[in-house]
């Protein structure tokens, strides 16, 4: 069960994607599990063959916990461990006085054990409920939905979302005081004129059709990407009692939910891949943040994360580091303000970035190295 976020400390096991036998390759989706985030594809990471399944779908077990057993294609057969016992009860729960008998799980359903226990409690019937998650599998809130039609029971599933948003809220605290409590952050803003990133955008965006059209967000994150290689102590992540350098750039982009709350999936690779590129990746990895279908990499693997709440007319943001990272990029809204260009006053675009970063790991004469550098950067937009 992989660690997928710095709070999740376990997991359920929905439904399997591969079975004993099947050839696995890098990159491919072997199993679906759900936590306080939603439902989470999970991704093999080292080639091989699945042999043995240790959870059956519906278990809920510790983070760390084996899973599967995967070989190498050729080696020999390795003795499978035990069968983890479940954190929590697997079956559905008994209905509530007054509503429909419980009812009973049925292969033929992609259902999450959450949904199933909901489904149970208010007599609601699996297979008359269309699912949106991966696969066309069941989700909580495909449960909400289906009971909120039904006039029978109209307070199933604003209780239900209200529970939802509570636990995802206690996850978001539980990792944020963490990070307050161990990490010893400290600030830096600077203000950074647009003038010349907005024309080259409004300019390029005229010849592309609207579909492929960039956002001003694209050309923030590249540039924050690009600044990191003069300034490569800020793309690391703590494991153990190390900071851990890494060359590849993978920007957790933080992405508001419907509902409440937040995740933030990375994008991968960013300073190696075009504007347009990101562009295409950002607005499929938003789609997916919003209707449960992101992968275990997506969470797993951000080096640093970029949060902005400029559409929400805030000007500047100074953010809490998401372990085990020891850096955050906050960018607020652009808006125009006086400045001096050429010994000149004129009216200028400029934006709000800010750092906040793990004393640590780096310092202030750092971290103003790293802002300055993005705001060069963002002085020659084609070159992004």
């Amino acid at each position: 069960m992989p660690i997928l976020t710095a709070d999740m400390s376990a997991g359920t096991l929905v439904e399997w994607r591969k079975q004993p036998g099947e050839v696995l390759e890098r990159g491919d989706t072997i199993a679906v599990v759900e936590t306080d985030k939603g439902l989470i594809d999970v991704e093999v990471f080292t080639p091989g063959v699945l042999e043995k399944i240790v959870v059956a779908p519906g278990t809920t077990v510790p983070t760390g916990t084996v899973l599967a057993i995967i070989r190498d294609a050729g080696s020999a057969a390795a003795p499978a461990p035990a069968a983890p016992a479940p954190t929590a009860p697997t079956v559905a729960a008994p209905p509530a006085p007054g509503r429909a008998a419980a009812i009973a799980p049925s292969a033929r359903i992609r259902i999450s054990p959450l949904a199933r226990k909901r489904a149970a409690a208010l007599g609601i019937d699996p297979a008359s409920i269309r699912g949106s998650g991966p696969g066309g599998s069941i989700r909580q809130e495909d449960v909400d939905q289906a009971a909120a039609a039904r006039a029978a029971a109209p307070a199933g599933p604003a209780r239900s979302a209200l529970d939802r948003q509570a636990r995802l809220r206690q996850a978001i605290a539980a990792a944020m005081t963490r990070s307050k409590r161990e990490i010893p952050h400290y600030y830096l803003a600077t203000t950074i004129d647009m003038h010349r990133a907005t024309s080259w955008l409004a300019a390029v965006n005229l010849e592309r059709p609207v579909p492929d059209r960039l956002l001003i967000g694209v050309l923030l994150i590249k540039a924050v990407a690009l600044a990191l290689r003069e300034v490569p102590e800020l793309n690391s992540v703590w494991r153990g009692t190390e900071p851990v350098r890494t060359d590849a750039v993978h920007i957790g982009v933080a992405i508001s939910l419907r509902g409440g709350g937040l995740v933030a999936p990375a994008l991968h690779d960013v300073a190696g891949r075009n504007v347009g590129d990101l562009m295409r990746a950002f607005r499929d990895l938003v789609q997916r943040a919003r209707s449960g279908g992101l992968r275990s990499s997506e969470l797993s693997d951000p080096t640093i994360t970029v949060t902005s709440l400029g559409e929400q007319g805030v000007e500047s943001t100074f953010a809490v580091i998401f372990p085990p990272q020891v850096a955050i990029v906050g960018f607020g809204k652009i808006v125009e303000r006086p400045w001096v260009v050429d010994g000149q006053i004129a009216v200028r675009p400029v934006v709000t970035a800010t750092l906040s970063a793990d004393h640590r790991v780096s310092d202030g004469h750092r971290g103003g190295l790293f802002l300055a550098a993005v705001d060069r950067l963002l002085q020659h937009p084609a070159q992004l």
